[in-house]
This record gives structure tokens, C-alpha cells and sequence, in this order.
């Protein structure tokens, strides 16, 4: 298993913390070039009720106060959207590990073109948590993430 692969298990970690709560099932870390969480969270939309919560917005709230953004990786279990990309950008994040984007297609272009270097791993794991929401819940995945 690659480190990237490990970090992707602490994001799957936390998705599989939301569905557990109800919630959503996607995951975020934020971690340091050798490997050490510094933030992490989950999508807290439908626990919490606040549109704004999710999982990458959640953590970069739990990793608090930073001066090195532009040397932190962000790893999500699923592609951002286009506020999550917002954030990471507004922040100077160099790097995206994405778990899937076969399910959901965020704004990656956009990272892209903002000289973020984007690493697509399409983990089966992960492309099963959101195949599972959309059987499972498909009002959810209509309200959060379908079109």
C-alpha cells in the first residue's frame, strides 16, 4: 500500500463515521508531506443541517489556524465540488488526492488550471460508498450530489 493509499483509509474512515451518523458518506484529511493528519472530517450536512458542512470544508475547520497551507495535501474519498475547491484554492493547497470521481465529477479542471496537482485514484472503496448512498438513499444523493 502507498502512503497515498493510507491517507485515503483515514478519509474513508471518516466517510464511513458519517454514514454511521446518518450523514452523508464522504471523507476528507488534511495531511503533512510526511504523513501526519493535522485535519480531518466528515460531511456533517445532514447531521448538522449547515449546507456549507462538507467533509473538506470540515477539515480544514478541525486543522485549525495554519501558516503552511501551500505544504499540506488535501485527500478526499470523493472529487470536490466547486466551494471545496474554492477553499483548498483560497488556502494555497498544491496537492488533491481524490478517492473517486467516477460517481461525481467536482471541479478539478479548475484545480488544475490553478497549478494544483491533482491525483485521481478511483479506489474501488470508495466508488462503492457513493454507488451504496445512491441505492440506498437516493433522496439524499437527489438532494446533496444528483442532478
Amino acid at each position: 500500500m502507498t502512503i497515498e493509499n493510507g491517507w485515503l483509509r483515514e478519509a474513508i474512515a471518516e466517510a464511513e463515521k458519517s454514514w454511521s451518523q446518518g450523514g452523508i458518506p464522504i471523507g476528507s484529511v488534511i495531511v503533512t508531506s510526511d504523513g501526519i493528519v493535522v485535519g480531518r472530517g466528515h460531511n456533517e450536512r445532514v447531521q448538522t443541517g449547515d449546507p456549507t458542512a462538507h467533509a473538506e470544508v470540515v477539515a480544514f475547520r478541525n486543522a485549525g489556524r495554519r501558516r503552511d497551507w501551500g505544504d499540506l495535501i488535501l485527500v478526499s474519498t470523493l472529487s470536490p465540488c466547486i466551494m471545496c475547491t474554492g477553499t483548498a484554492l483560497l488556502f494555497g493547497i498544491k496537492r488533491v488526492i481524490i478517492g473517486e470521481n467516477k460517481n461525481f465529477l467536482g471541479a478539478e479542471a479548475l484545480m488544475c488550471s490553478n497549478g494544483v496537482q491533482v491525483d485521481v485514484l478511483n479506489d474501488k472503496g470508495c466508488i462503492e460508498l457513493m454507488d451504496r448512498m445512491k441505492k440506498e438513499k437516493p433522496d439524499l444523493w437527489a438532494e446533496d450530489i444528483g442532478k
